[in-house]
């Protein structure tokens, strides 16, 4: 037994190697390992960490089968709260919630909780274990928008409760963001997304694919024509936001969302396929969050050197430490403090270069995060021949302007309840990002989560209504 104040350390591929492949970063936890690591836990009975979780895992409990070697026991109790255990344990920001509240980080280091969510899921996986369907059906159905962590998990909780539950799918493939949007050395596609999916359909739910809401249907048309009782909106933030600063739509010049989905969901990194990406010398990337390390670490795999530009200073970036961490370790090159003023473009419209200007942090602005000034003469110019803009996205309203009495706000997202996902038209639901704004997986999936309680609980009122009028 190591120091209990000590996380056990996680295997990593080396910097170096890892900047030339796509295969997974983080290696995880060997059985003796994830043991040793869950003897660390003090099985807290308020536990904090259970509080810090958008959907209330019983930590204490899994981990507790953990250290006494029982992962099939760890594997039950982590699904009676999540759809994607393999998902979360890899993607999720442990250190600002479950683990950020752990008590034996007052003293040491918290309990590494997501690398021991991670190791069960993947134990389970290996040893063919499912989430088990539920004895039968109730007769009700409720239809599911989108197949990413809010959809996923809000259908593969009904399913549970015995509804019937379609997930309609706008692309080819089920996984929303978790597909397209983070890259396969992060995430790993077919061993781990595909195998949640695949978990998820052993619930009994049914998924189409290539369905677009608003186009091939709609809303009303399920509900009216094809007899949804609910319908629940999990479409996600695919739309691209841009600076608006001149020569942005010069040609060198992408959204991270397109950049990535080309090489994640359409696997451009690969040689065994056709989809085109420009791969670029120097590539400048803006933006500080998750998404702007993952277009980062992309590019840098595709043989670039690669620059992040952020306006503010390190401790304001957005994304999770680990990503910044590995980042630089692989060798992306942080220009803080520094902000793009205009794309500059050669006679043929590409990109040659992008002007810049120095910043400095000022007073706090309403997020609480200081706010950047710019230093007066400080412009300069960077060399580049591609560009990627990575400053958030906002739902596409597709759905929204197809769906009679449906409220957004004035960022296109759509008005639903914290508690319940209800939206202003009934039987309809929504949550994620089509609900936030881009934000993270397991703030999607708790949204899931609230949303499928509130539509059992509107199709039984709906029930008892029903039977009170006969």
């Amino acid at each position: 037994m190591g120091d209990v104040l000590k996380k056990v350390p996680v295997r990593e591929q080396a910097p170096k190697v890892r900047a030339t492949n796509f295969d997974e970063v983080c290696l995880g936890y060997n059985k003796e390992e994830a043991m040793e690591e869950a003897s660390r836990c003090l099985t807290c009975k308020n536990a904090k960490c259970v509080q810090g979780c958008p959907v209330s895992i019983n930590i204490p409990a899994f981990i507790k089968e953990v250290k006494e070697g029982n992962f099939a026991e760890a594997y039950k109790v982590i699904g009676q709260s999540s759809a994607l255990p393999a998902v979360c344990g890899r993607v999720c920001p442990q250190e600002t919630q479950c683990e950020g509240k752990c008590i034996r980080g007052i003293k040491g280091e918290a309990v590494s909780i997501g690398k021991l969510e991670r190791f069960v899921a993947d134990w389970a996986k290996e040893n063919g274990i499912k989430p088990e369907a539920p004895a039968e059906k109730n007769g009700h159905k409720v239809a599911v928008i989108g197949s990413g962590p809010s959809g996923l998990t809000c259908a593969g909780d009904l399913a549970k409760l015995g509804y019937d539950v379609t997930i309609f799918e706008a692309l080819h493939q089920a996984g929303g963001v978790l597909v397209y949007g983070i890259p396969e050395f992060r995430l790993p596609k077919d061993k781990v997304v595909k195998a949640e999916v695949e978990n998820v359909k052993s619930l009994g739910v049914k998924i189409n694919t290539n369905v677009i809401i608003g186009k091939s249907t709609t809303v009303d048309e399920l509900m009216e024509n094809e007899g949804f009782e609910a319908v629940f909106i999990g479409s996600g933030a695919g739309l691209p936001m841009f600076m608006g600063i001149p020569g942005e739509v010069s040609n060198g010049v992408f959204s991270a969302n397109e950049y990535l989905t080309r090489s994640n969901l359409m696997k451009a990194f690969r040689d065994d396929h056709d989809t085109p990406i420009v791969t670029g010398k120097k590539v400048v990337v803006v933006g500080g969050g998750n998404v702007a390390m993952d277009a980062a670490r992309t590019a840098l795999r595709l043989g670039a050197e690669v620059h992040i530009v952020y306006r503010r200073s390190e401790e304001e970036l957005p994304a999770r430490r680990e990503e910044v961490h590995h980042a630089k370790e692989e060798g992306v090159i942080f220009d803080l403090l520094t902000n793009p003023t205009e794309i500059i473009a050669d006679e043929k419209g590409w990109v040659k270069a992008i002007k810049c200007v120095r910043m400095e942090l000022g007073e706090p602005d309403a997020s609480g995060r200081r706010r950047p000034v710019v230093i007066e003469g400080s412009e300069f110019e960077m060399d580049v021949d591609t560009v990627i803009m990575s400053l958030g996205t906002s739902p596409n309203p597709l759905i929204s302007s197809t769906t009679i009495g449906l409220d957004i706000n004035k960022r296109k997202c759509i008005i639903a309840d914290d508690e319940t996902g209800a939206t202003s038209k009934a039987g309809v639901y929504a949550g994620g990002d089509a609900v936030t704004g881009a934000a993270t997986v397991i703030l999607a999936m708790g949204a899931g989560k609230a949303a499928a309680k509130g539509i059992d609980e509107f199709i039984k009122n709906k029930a008892k209504i029903g039977r009170a009028h006969v």
